[in-house]
């Protein structure tokens, strides 16, 4: 009898154990490979192995040499490139695609992914003007699909831990100022690849310089703490620092957001001695600041003086955005605010109103 416990047991743990069904990745396809940003899930797909987040099943890239230079670093099979992205769709099916071309492309990818039921997830910032980021809005809301946009700083424990003390813990009183700092030392200076500079550096593929490279991390978090609420104003001040690198777009640019008791100053630029993207955040009572992705400097009421804090990973709401990305579509997750669509579509509003500030001189009422 004890025996034939035993052997029930066993089998009731094998079944438990074996007859689990495996976490199955995600069925990615890859729209465009001249973002640089693309090496991430390349990387991920190709050279991390037993990683079980996303499959790569297909990519679109009409730059043949491009794709075999990356597939000789990573290893895919030249199988997998199409030549556009309808066949890429109608021959791998994915259940979602991100998108590495250029910014101004990203309404195109919608266009195709949008009636297929196909979820995307684009490269910051969502579009290269407002219009066209209502024209993807209207689409994902009529065929149901999520439509993301990626921030680094969205994987960033610093950032969520500095949401939680100001917005949920309100340790700092009630906000008054936020100042975001993004940038480099410029695109050409840190080497980006060809392909990548060509488009970044024109008006029209990317909608502006550092403007719009580097001033939508502001906008995006800037939203986010302020609930998603859209400023009064903003007021945009650019300069072309480096005509002779970057003659067509600003290398340096600065935004005024004004809320009503709140105001964002978001300093973006291709002429830091540094990279960097950090963020200072002030109340009435105390500060906190961002140095990177995890180191913080805080001081409250009281206190006289800043003391350091650390954040963690575990603090952003995944390791990366892929991982984000397989979650959120198999229910793992719930929607992050900083990915949403409803804060980019402010963050383009935004960018747009930022762009026409700067060439007219002029703050603009929103």
């Amino acid at each position: 009898m004890i025996r034939f416990t035993a052997y029930v047991i066993l089998l009731f743990l094998a079944q438990f154990t074996f007859g689990q069904t495996p976490k199955r990745p995600l069925r990615v396809g890859v729209v465009g490979l001249v973002h640089s940003h693309v090496h991430g899930i390349l990387n991920k797909a190709f050279k991390q192995a037993g990683q079980t987040d996303i499959e790569i099943v297909g990519i679109a890239e009409p730059n043949r040499e491009l794709a075999e230079r990356f597939a000789k670093q990573y290893g895919y099979n030249m199988n997998l490139v199409y030549s556009t992205v309808d066949e890429m769709l109608d021959k791998t099916k994915p259940e979602a695609a991100t998108d590495f071309g250029r910014i101004v492309d990203h309404k195109k990818t919608v266009e195709a992914c949008a009636p297929r039921g196909i979820h995307v997830m684009v490269e910051k910032p969502l579009a290269t003007s407002f219009a066209d980021a209502k024209h993807m809005a209207a689409l994902a809301k009529k065929y149901n699909i999520q439509l993301l946009t990626n921030y680094e700083t969205t994987w960033y424990g610093s950032n969520h831990k500095a949401y939680a003390l100001v917005n949920t813990d309100k340790v700092v009183g009630d906000l008054r100022k936020i100042v975001v700092h993004d940038g480099h030392q410029g695109p050409k200076e840190i080497g980006v690849n060809k392909e990548f500079l060509d488009w970044l550096t024109d008006p029209v593929t990317n909608g502006a310089g550092a403007l719009f490279d580097f001033g939508c991390y502001g906008a995006n978090l800037s939203t986010w703490l302020m609930h998603n609420q859209r400023p009064t104003s903003v007021l945009a001040v650019t300069q072309q620092i480096k005509p002779d690198i970057y003659p067509k777009v600003d290398d340096e640019g600065t935004i005024i957001l004004t809320y009503p008791k709140t105001q964002t100053i978001i300093q973006a630029s291709w002429n830091w001695p540094f990279a960097r993207k950090d963020m200072e955040v002030y109340g009435q009572t105390g500060y906190v600041f961002t140095v990177d992705g995890t180191r913080m400097r805080i001081r409250l009421k009281d206190e006289k003086s800043e003391h350091p804090a650390e954040a963690t990973l575990a603090d952003a709401p995944a390791i990366d955005s892929f991982t984000y990305l397989a979650r959120l579509l198999h229910g793992e997750t719930k929607p992050d605010e900083l990915t949403s669509l409803e804060n980019n579509i402010i963050v383009m509003e935004i960018l747009d109103a930022a762009r026409q500030s700067a060439k007219t001189g002029k703050a603009i009422k929103l």
